[in-house]
């Protein structure tokens, strides 16, 4: 299980969306978002990885500290929500180191995960893993192995390998998808963890399982917030971004009340000497 730490209006690809210099001036909900979700997995007993963006951390450190202090893993979500194939490859190297040294030094704590902002490793942006690696990364969860609108790799293979780059090695968790109506869906995670019922989740898990893969869940604190500002957008990705919101946080204490849950850390220390190798299955 995993969250992606981020404000009402990390929002992607919107237009207008705030720009980072207007970002403080915002009101935030990521504090009474958190914490909600952190009290839920203390009632189900669950660890999980926060992928925490490092301009959230810079601004409410204490959150950081809590989670830390209730078992949770801390890991990086970047610093600024930055689509990786809309920026340079010095910028997201200057953007993920930055993120670390600022999740590291309020953890204190190594941090060795990383999650791009949208999946928005793709192709074009392979370089991002030898970047990751030279940063001091172990392990990365940004390949949506299915189409999408911003990032995915829909050729890529879905279950957790070992990559290889010119400075060494790298662990990739993708994003868990199944079949479903001849197609690669993912059922976990964002929109569709709010747009799809419980019961055909939970189908969908048990067939990642059987397939011999863990279920990568991912959310957002503000998946759990009817109540949040709205951004302006076009009536289908306001559907896509708002739809359900209410229902977000029932479907996943049923997870957690159905489901074997740990951090990608946890998980990594039982399993990653054994992936396979390569990023096309």
């Amino acid at each position: 299980m995993s969250v992606d730490v981020e404000d009402w209006f990390h929002i992607l690809d919107v237009r207008p969306a705030p720009r980072v210099d207007q970002w403080d001036a915002l009101e935030s909900r990521v504090e009474r978002n958190l914490h909600f979700l952190l009290d839920a997995f203390d009632e189900h007993g669950v660890q999980v990885t926060c992928f925490f963006l490092g301009w959230v951390a810079e601004r409410f450190p204490h959150l950081v500290r809590t989670a830390a202090d209730r078992g949770h893993e801390i890991a990086s979500h970047g610093h600024l929500h930055q689509l990786i194939y809309g920026t340079t490859r010095q910028a997201f190297a200057q953007d993920i180191r930055h993120a670390k040294a600022v999740l590291e030094d309020i953890a204190q704590r190594p941090v060795l995960g990383y999650r791009a902002p949208g999946f928005s490793i793709v192709r074009a942006t392979s370089w991002a893993f030898e970047e990751l690696v030279e940063g001091g990364y172990r392990y990365d969860s940004s390949i949506f192995p299915a189409a999408r609108g911003h990032g995915g790799l829909a050729g890529a293979r879905t279950d957790p390998h070992r990559l290889w780059t010119a400075s060494g090695p790298l662990l990739e968790l993708p994003i868990s998808v199944t079949r479903f109506l001849g197609q690669r869906v993912c059922f976990f995670g964002g929109g569709y963890l709010r747009l799809f019922p419980y019961p055909l989740i939970e189908r969908m898990a048990r067939a990642v399982n059987e397939d011999r893969r863990p279920v990568i869940y991912y959310i957002h604190p503000r998946e759990i917030d009817p109540h949040q500002p709205r951004l302006p957008m076009a009536r289908s990705r306001r559907f896509k971004s708002y739809v359900n919101l209410a229902t977000t946080a029932g479907k996943l204490k049923a997870i957690m009340r159905s489901q074997r849950l740990t951090t990608f850390e946890r998980w990594l220390e039982v399993n990653g000497a054994s992936l396979p190798e390569g990023l096309d299955g």
